[in-house]
C-alpha cells in the first residue's frame, strides 16, 4: 500500500463536474480534496474526457472558498502583490520565491516541533526554564508567517518576562531578515 501514497491521488472530473476518487471509487467534494492535501497527500485532478490537468484550477478554487468563508490567511497586500506579479517582470521569480518561503516555513515548523519534543511543548523540554518564552516566540512566528510579515511588529519583538529567551529569538530575527531581503529584491524587480 506504500506505493499508492507515494504517487498523487488521481481525481477524475466527469462531464457533470462531479469529482471521482479513483482509489476509493467514490465521489468527493472540494473539502474532501482539501483534507487529503492537509493529510500530506499529493492530488492530481484531470478531466475524464480531455485528459487536461485541472489541479491548479481546483487548488485555487479551494483557497478562494476558504478565503471567502473568513479563513483569511493571505493578507490583502500579499494578494495585491500576486496580482501585480502577473503583469510585471517579477512573474518569473514569484513562483520560486513563494516555493522557497513555504519550504522555509515548513522547515522552521519541523525544527520547532523537534525542539519542543514533538508535542507542541508537552515533551521532555516542556518543563525547562524559559520554555514559556520560547513557546511565545514560536506562536508569534507562526502568526507572522500566516498573518503577513510586512510591517508586523507583533509579540516576537517583545522581551519575554523571564529574561533571556535563548536562541529562539535569533532564529526568528534571521528568518524575518531573509524574508525582508527577498521582498526587497522582488520590489526592485517590479520597478524596472
Amino acid at each position: 500500500m506504500a506505493e499508492t501514497t507515494d504517487k498523487p491521488l488521481l481525481i477524475k472530473r466527469y462531464a457533470s463536474r462531479r469529482l471521482y476518487n479513483t482509489e476509493t471509487s467514490d465521489y468527493v467534494t472540494l473539502e474532501d480534496i482539501a483534507a487529503f492535501i492537509r493529510d500530506g497527500r499529493e492530488v492530481q485532478i484531470v478531466d475524464l474526457k480531455s485528459g487536461d490537468d485541472l489541479t491548479r484550477q481546483y487548488l485555487l478554487q479551494i483557497i478562494a472558498e476558504h478565503e471567502s468563508r473568513g479563513e483569511n490567511m493571505l493578507p490583502v497586500g500579499v494578494l495585491t502583490d500576486l496580482v501585480r506579479s502577473y503583469t510585471t517582470q517579477s512573474m518569473s521569480v514569484m513562483p520560486q520565491f513563494l516555493s522557497m518561503s513555504f519550504d522555509m516555513l515548513r522547515e522552521g515548523q519541523s525544527k520547532m516541533m523537534e525542539n519542543m519534543g514533538g508535542m507542541g511543548g508537552l515533551g521532555p523540554m516542556g518543563k525547562m526554564p524559559g520554555m514559556d518564552a520560547i513557546r511565545a516566540q514560536q506562536e508569534a512566528f507562526l502568526k507572522a508567517m500566516t498573518g503577513g510579515m510586512m510591517g508586523s511588529t507583533g509579540p516576537a519583538r517583545e522581551e519575554p518576562r523571564g529574561g533571556k529567551a535563548g536562541s529562539g529569538g535569533d532564529d526568528l530575527d534571521e528568518i524575518k531578515k531573509q524574508l525582508a531581503e527577498l521582498q526587497d529584491k522582488l520590489g526592485k524587480m517590479g520597478k524596472r
